[in-house]
């Protein structure tokens, strides 16, 4: 079974964006390996902290069905919902069989450079505009952000192994190709959030290195990012100035109907909607129609009203399931991330691995929520209830091996 869930680890990350729906395959693996508990196979020992992040997810399942009953969504409203309650059974299933910390670090960066070569295939090749290989450009520009700075994470791992020659070669072109496909993609949301996810790589890392390495991290850095702005094809500079240009036009009010311009709005609206109905929130379908009444008085830009939600995951929850709503996406993102942090300064550096992992994810997810609903759309939805579990193993397991050596992972 140890097997099997390394299996599964691995794809989750490796085909996630170079496939139709490929960020299933491996949680559908995790999902229906779980039938093994139903026999009474694998050691299960729930602590307190496991169910934590149980409570999360079912936290917010129920928040978000209980939405769709009273705003009469219907069964198309529960499809999201029932995905973090299946991530449970695969949580337990990777608790009592942890997958092999090799098969998930080679996953992503497998599945880093795999994206990152899919990019360049699409923009250098086919010309198209913007990278977005088989899901929507900013789920793809993320979660290829995602990636390559979870490759990150894993660097401390790979220094603790025979060969960390190739594993550290591997995880770091698997951050250059999970940076190149979220740049290539034009997805600007996921580059906000690079000096927080620094600073954790810092917290989890920096102390240990020497001032020599953190000079030279920083050297890499600037030339990446320097590189990725002056050469035209990335699209980088264009996007940039772009932005700068919708800012302007929209202080200057006009510009309502550009990209950032028509977020500034739907933020408006949505924030005009928490404030009227701050307990239950509208709902998704009352989002709609009252964006709409919004935008017939003259509140908001009539642009805002033809988007199903807020393109802001807080304002969205709010606006839709209230206060209630907000305070489950929060729960969500901020308890796991507390659960790991708190092993941040571990002497295990395999350990702290996965607890920088662990708090990246979130942190992610939060940057990508400030200017998309992230959770909105399957591939979201589907990489965070099922990646979460399986870091959390590892972490766990990790845990446990408190004398762990070079290449026992």
């Amino acid at each position: 079974m140890r097997n099997y869930t390394s299996l599964a680890a691995f794809l989750l990350m490796a085909i996630a964006l170079i496939v139709p729906s490929g960020y299933s395959a491996g949680a559908v693996m995790l999902l229906l390996g779980s039938a093994v508990l139903l026999l009474g196979r694998g050691k299960l020992a729930l602590e307190r902290r496991d169910w934590w992040i149980v409570a999360v997810f079912l936290a917010i399942a129920l928040v978000w069905m209980a939405e769709a009953w009273w705003d009469g969504q219907g069964s198309r409203g529960m499809d999201k919902p029932v995905r973090f309650i299946l991530a449970v059974p695969a949580l337990f299933l990777v608790l009592a069989y942890p997958p092999r910390a090799g098969a998930f670090w080679a996953g992503l960066a497998v599945g880093g450079v795999l994206t990152g070569g899919w990019a360049i295939w699409q923009k250098m090749a086919l010309d198209v505009e913007r990278a977005s290989g088989y899901t929507y450009v900013i789920q793809y520009g993320n979660i290829s952000m995602l990636t390559g700075i979870l490759c990150l994470a894993g660097m401390g791992w790979a220094m603790c192994q025979p060969r960390r020659g190739v594993w550290l070669t591997l995880m770091t072109l698997g951050f250059v190709g999970g940076a190149l496909g979220s740049l290539l993609s034009g997805t600007r949301g996921g580059w906000i959030g690079l000096p927080v996810v620094f600073w954790v790589l810092y917290k989890g890392y920096g102390a240990g290195l020497a001032a020599k390495w953190k000079g030279l991290a920083l050297l890499c850095v600037f030339i990446f990012a320097s590189l990725a702005y002056a050469i035209p094809q990335t699209g980088v500079q264009e996007r940039v100035e772009r932005a700068v240009i919708d800012v302007t036009s929209y202080a200057a009010q006009a510009g309502k109907t550009t990209s950032i311009g028509a977020r500034f709005e739907m933020w408006k609206g949505a924030a005009h909607m928490f404030v009227e109905r701050p307990l239950q929130g509208w709902g998704n379908n009352g989002y709609n129609e009252r964006m709409e009444e919004l935008a017939d008085a003259g509140i908001v830009h009539s642009h805002a009203a033809t988007f199903g939600h807020a393109h802001n995951e807080f304002l969205d929850a709010a606006a839709k399931r209230g206060i209630i709503g907000l305070l489950a996406v929060l729960a969500l993102y901020l308890v796991p991330m507390r659960l790991f942090a708190q092993r941040l300064k571990a002497s295990n550096v395999e350990l702290r691995s996965f607890a920088v992992a662990g708090v990246l994810l979130p942190v992610a997810f939060f940057d990508f929520g400030l200017s998309q609903v992230f959770l909105a759309h399957n591939s979201g939805v589907m990489v965070y209830a099922f990646l979460l579990p399986v870091i959390w193993a590892l972490f766990r397991h990790a845990e446990q091996e408190p004398g762990l050596h070079v290449g026992q992972a």
